[in-house]
C-alpha cells in the first residue's frame, strides 16, 4: 500500500498462542511479532517454530507484519533468519526483519547475508547506533528504523523526565537520518501503559517531531496513538482549501495563495497532498 500508515505499532511476544491469535482483529497498523526480549530463554525455539506456521496461516488483513529476531551475537539470531527464509519461502506472510541493537551498516550485511528479498528494519537503541544512524538509513536493504528508548536510555544512563530530555539528541539523530534517506521511523514505547494522559503527551511529542508513529506494548494504548498520528479533521481540512487556493492562485498566474491570513507556497502544498494520502491511506486500511 503506498503511503502505508504507521500510527500503531504493537509488539507482540511470538510465544504467545493466545496473544497472536488475538492480534488478528486488533486495530494497529503494524505488529512486532517479537522473538527477542519478549520471549523467555527456555522458549525461544518454540516460539520460534510457532509463529513461523502462525504468519502461514493466520489473517492479520492488512497490518504490516515485522519479526525481530534474536541479534547475531547470540545463540539463537542465525537460526532465527534460516528459519524464517525457509517459512516465507513456504509461504509466511512477513513484510519485514527487525534487527536488535543496530549500531552499524555492517550489522544490516551480515543479516541480509542469511535472509535474502526482505525488506529490512533496525532498532536504534544503542549510542553509537544514535552516532551512525545516517549510516544505518543508507543501507540499500534497509526500510525503516525502530527507536528502542528503554535501552537506549539505560545506556547513556539518562534519568526518566516527560519531555524526554536525555534522549532528544539520539531521537534528533535518527530522524534526520532517516528522512534524509525516505525511511519509515516510529518512536519507543511509552512504559506505563494504563497512564493514558502520559501517553498522549509523548505520542503528541512523537508527532511534533516528525515521527510515523509509536511502537506500543499493550493494546490499550492503541487508540490514543492512532488518533494521534493521524491527520485531524481540520487538518484535513486546511490541506484541502490550501490547494484548492493554491490551484486557483496558478490559474490567474500567481505563484502563492492566501488562506486564513497565511501565506501558502508549493511546499506547503506538497505537505498538504502527503497530509491528505496519509488520511486516505488510513480510510482504506479500515475499511
Amino acid at each position: 500500500m503506498a503511503h502505508r500508515p504507521y500510527r500503531s505499532v504493537l509488539y507482540i511476544p511470538g510465544s504467545k498462542e493466545r496473544a497472536l491469535e488475538k492480534a488478528t482483529g486488533l486495530v494497529c497498523d503494524a505488529i512486532i511479532f517479537d522473538l527477542e526480549d519478549a520471549v523467555a530463554i527456555d522458549e525461544k525455539v518454540n516460539a520460534r517454530a510457532l509463529l513461523a506456521e502462525t504468519l502461514k496461516t493466520a489473517d492479520y488483513g492488512q497490518r504490516a507484519r515485522i519479526v525481530r529476531v534474536n541479534g547475531l551475537d547470540t545463540e539463537w539470531g542465525a537460526d532465527d533468519l534460516r528459519a524464517f527464509a525457509a517459512a516465507i519461502a513456504g509461504g509466511a506472510k512477513v513484510d519485514a526483519i527487525l534487527i536488535p541493537k543496530v549500531s552499524k551498516a555492517a550489522d544490516l550485511d551480515a543479516v541480509a547475508a542469511l535472509i535474502p528479498d526482505v525488506p529490512l528494519w533496525a532498532m536504534m537503541e544503542t549510542a553509537l547506533g544514535m552516532l551512525n544512524a545516517h549510516e544505518i538509513a543508507s543501507h540499500p536493504r534497509l526500510e525503516g528504523m525502530v527507536m528502542g528508548t528503554n535501552d537506549l536510555a539505560k545506556e547513556m544512563q539518562t534519568r526518566f523526565r516527560a519531555d524526554r530530555l536525555g534522549l532528544q539528541a539520539g531521537l534528533g539523530l535518527c530522524l534526520l537520518a532517516a528522512k534524509a534517506e525516505g525511511k519509515i521511523i516510529v518512536d519507543g514505547v511509552y512504559n506505563a501503559f494504563k497512564d493514558e494522559d502520559g501517553l498522549k503527551v509523548e505520542c503528541e511529542q512523537g508527532r511534533d517531531m516528525g515521527f510515523d508513529g509509536k511502537t506500543l506494548i499493550h493494546p490499550a494504548q492503541l487508540e490514543v496513538a492512532n488518533a494521534a498520528f493521524a491527520p485531524s479533521e481540520a487538518e484535513v481540512d486546511l490541506a484541502k482549501r490550501q490547494i484548492a487556493a493554491f490551484e486557483e492562485a496558478e490559474k490567474n498566474g500567481l505563484g502563492v495563495a492566501v488562506v486564513d491570513g497565511r501565506i501558502v507556497e508549493n511546499l506547503h502544498i506538497v505537505t498538504a497532498r502527503q497530509t491528505l494520502a496519509k488520511a486516505e491511506a488510513i480510510a482504506a486500511l479500515n475499511s
